[in-house]
C-alpha cells in the first residue's frame, strides 16, 4: 500500500515549566493574559507532524512517502528520515526560508502552551501530487496532516480529482482555519482523525453533529489519551481500544502522530481497524516515554512482547509476520 504523508517538517524546541499553567490564570482576565514561565530546560529535536508520522510508519517497516516543504537546513533532517525508510524524493526545498520551528512549553500535568513559525511550510501551498503519485505507480491513500492551510486544501482537492483516498488530520490547524475550511477538508474523508477536544471542536465549527460528520467519513478515530482510541462507523457498534501501558511518562510532544503511524501501518498490512489502533496505541506509548517525537526506538522482539502483553496472543499472532522493525 503507497501512503503519501503530507504535512509539517519541523524542529522542536521542547520546554518544561515545573508548576501548572492553571495555577497562573486569572479567571475575569483571561481577556489580557500578560505570562512569562520561566523553565528548567530546552531540548531541540526532529518534529512535525507528517515527518513524525512518517518516521514512525518506516520504524515498523513501511517506506512511506513524506510531502512538505523545508529549508536549505533541511540536509541532516533528511538523512535521518532516509535512514529510517522515508522516502523523501517528494521533499520541496525552499531556496529562501528556514525549516519550521515549533516552540512548546509543558507543564507539570502535561498540559502544554506552543507556537509555530511557519517558515518554509508556507511553500507546500505550490506542492502538486500527480508527480509524486506518477513517480511511484500511483497512491492509495494521502494522509492531509497539519500544514500551511492552502496546502492541506489543494492536496484534499486534488485527492476528490483524482480519486485517491484521503485522511483528514487538521489537529493543529483546527483554530487557524475558517468554519468552511474545515467542512471542505473532512467532507469525503475515508479517516478522521482527531483527539477527544478536537472531536468537539470540529463539530461546533462544522455545524455537524456526530452522526452527520459520520455520514460524510468513512472512518472516525478518536484518541483518548491514556483511556485509549475510540475508532467509529456509520451503523457499526463503536470500537474502544485499550491503551498500552507505559514504562513511563516523559513528554507528550508527538503522541498522536505516533498513533496515526502505528494506525497507518495497520491498514497498510490490511489488518483490522481493531489491530491498527493497538498499533497505533503502543507506538504512541513509545514516544511518551521519551522527549521527542522521534527519539525512541521499535526493536521487534520489544515490540511484540509488549504488544502480546497489552492485547494478548492472537493479537501478537496478527502482526508478527508483517512487523519489521528497524531494530531488531
Amino acid at each position: 500500500m503507497r501512503i503519501a504523508v503530507t504535512g509539517s517538517i519541523a524542529t522542536d524546541h521542547l520546554m518544561t515549566f515545573p508548576g501548572s499553567f492553571g495555577d497562573q490564570l486569572i479567571a475575569d482576565q483571561l481577556d489580557r493574559v500578560s505570562l512569562s514561565f520561566l523553565v528548567d530546560d530546552l531540548q531541540i529535536r526532529r518534529g512535525g507532524c507528517a515527518a513524525n508520522i512518517a518516521f514512525g510508519m518506516g520504524c515498523l517497516g513501511l517506506s512511506p512517502i513524506l510531502v512538505g516543504a523545508v529549508g536549505s537546513d533541511f540536509a541532516d533532517y533528511r538523512s535521518w528520515l532516509e535512514r529510517h525508510n522515508v522516502d523523501c524524493e517528494s521533499v520541496h526545498v525552499s531556496e529562501t526560508h528556514h525549516t519550521a520551528r515549533f516552540l512548546c512549553t509543558t507543564d507539570e500535568n502535561h498540559n502544554q502552551i506552543a507556537s509555530f513559525y511557519t517558515g518554509a511550510m508556507a511553500e507546500a501551498r505550490n506542492i502538486e501530487l500527480r508527480p509524486t503519485a506518477d513517480r511511484v505507480g500511483g497512491l492509495d491513500l494521502v494522509l492531509v496532516s497539519p500544514n500551511d492551510p492552502d496546502a492541506m486544501l489543494r492536496h484534499t482537492d486534488e485527492c476528490r480529482q483524482r480519486g485517491i483516498p484521503f485522511a483528514a488530520d487538521i489537529s493543529q490547524q483546527l483554530a487557524r482555519m475558517a468554519d468552511d475550511q474545515i467542512r471542505h477538508l473532512v467532507d469525503g474523508a475515508a479517516y478522521l482523525f482527531h483527539n477527544e477536544y478536537e472531536k468537539g471542536l470540529i463539530e461546533q465549527k462544522t455545524g455537524w453533529t456526530d452522526e452527520e460528520i459520520l455520514d460524510r467519513v468513512g472512518v472516525r478515530v478518536t484518541t483518548l489519551g491514556p483511556k485509549g482510541a475510540r475508532i467509529d462507523r456509520k451503523g457499526e457498534p463503536a470500537i474502544t481500544v485499550a491503551p498500552a501501558p507505559e514504562l513511563g511518562k516523559a513528554d507528550p510532544t508527538g503522541v498522536g502522530d505516533a498513533f496515526r503511524a502505528g494506525f497507518l501501518a495497520g491498514l497498510a498490512w490490511g489488518l483490522p481497524l481493531e489491530r491498527c489502533g493497538q498499533i497505533g496505541n503502543l507506538t504512541a506509548t513509545h514516544v511518551l516515554e521519551r522527549v521527542g517525537g522521534q527519539e525512541y526506538e521499535l526493536g521487534q522482539k520489544v515490540f511484540l512482547e509488549r504488544f502480546e502483553s497489552a492485547y494478548g496472543t492472537a493479537a501478537a499472532a496478527d502482526i508478527a509476520a508483517r512487523l519489521r522493525c528497524h531494530y531488531a
